[in-house]
């Protein structure tokens, strides 16, 4: 009897590449797509008679576990696991995996498009023509403005490369500099918020105790300045936030990563126009995707068939 892979991530299907390299390694994938909060029942019975699991990036609780008896390897399609309790799963002697160096790209891309939308307030613009107005303000070039980036994994060093090829200043806070390597420059924490005209976030979450950017970090940050946060909700105070633009502290921001997903009704960021929020999609293109998909499916195998997987989280 086949080992069935339970996978919750909405855009695999069966018949896809990742479906059929699955079922050419013996294996029986079963679809439960991730479309919202999964009701206490439902989380409980999701790893029932699975070996493994290829999961969106829905919660991953230690009761959830504890009902996962025949689980063997969790693998995200993505590179963020933080929604995982990693203690739990290797308590249990669960493998966890991720698919780094699979959606960078992507994620860069994105990254300098909301800060083209934000400089040129393409969204006010188009949301202006559709009423019928023709507004014709100035924008921002980004030739000359800095670009300030926290983290230097590979989002962070493909969208310095973006910044710098359009004529941006890089500046960037990393524990790991590189400069012999890099047309960015290198400065602390404290510098590279205070000189930023874009302060773009790459770094994971966990790694700093409460938000990174807080209320006192927004107030050291220039007027004119926009934040863009394509990593980790967590990594902002959104109520903060939220004050900082009412107020005029910051002049924007562009966020494709919440607190809470989908944005809750009440939350301070409605309403604003200085904000322009997207739904979580900086790694979702066709081609990121594809090769999340195959890179988690990997993983799966590689560890039912006793083998070490490229990316672990846990030993």
């Amino acid at each position: 009897m086949a080992r069935r892979i339970r996978i919750t991530t909405d855009y695999l299907h069966e018949g896809d590449t990742v479906d059929q390299l699955l079922r050419d390694h013996g294996l029986e994938p079963v679809y439960s797509p991730s479309q919202g909060p999964r009701t206490p029942e439902e989380r409980r019975a999701l790893f029932d008679g699975v070996s493994g699991a290829i999961l969106a990036s829905e919660p991953v609780t230690a009761d959830m576990l504890a009902h996962a008896a025949a689980l063997k390897v969790i693998a995200r399609s993505g590179v963020g696991y933080d929604s995982i309790d990693i203690q739990a799963a290797t308590a249990q002697g669960i493998r966890v995996c991720n698919a780094p160096g699979t959606n960078h790209h992507s994620v860069a891309e994105l990254t300098i498009g909301l800060i083209i939308m934000a400089a040129r307030r393409l969204s006010e613009v188009t949301t202006a023509v559709r009423q019928g107005d023709w507004p014709r303000e100035a924008g921002h070039e980004l030739r000359g403005s800095t670009l300030g980036i926290i983290g230097y994994g590979p989002s962070g060093r493909a969208t310095a490369n973006l910044g710098a090829a359009l004529g941006m200043n890089v500046l960037v806070r990393t524990a790991h500099p590189d400069p012999d390597t890099s047309a960015a420059r290198f400065a602390d924490l404290d510098t590279v918020i205070r000189r930023a005209d874009y302060l773009s976030l790459h770094t994971r979450a966990g790694q700093h105790i409460g938000p990174l950017i807080d209320a006192t970090r927004l107030e050291a940050m220039k007027p004119t300045a926009v934040l863009i946060n394509t990593a980790r909700g967590s990594l902002v105070d959104e109520c903060a936030l939220a004050k900082a633009l009412r107020y005029g502290t910051i002049a924007g921001a562009a966020l494709d990563v919440l607190q809470s997903e989908p944005l809750p009704e009440p939350s301070p960021l409605r309403g604003l126009d200085n904000v322009l929020i997207t739904s979580h999609l900086a790694g979702q293109t066709i081609q990121a995707r594809t090769r999340a998909g195959l890179a988690a499916a990997q993983a799966v195998i590689d560890v039912l068939e006793n083998r070490e997987p490229a990316h672990p989280v846990n030993r």
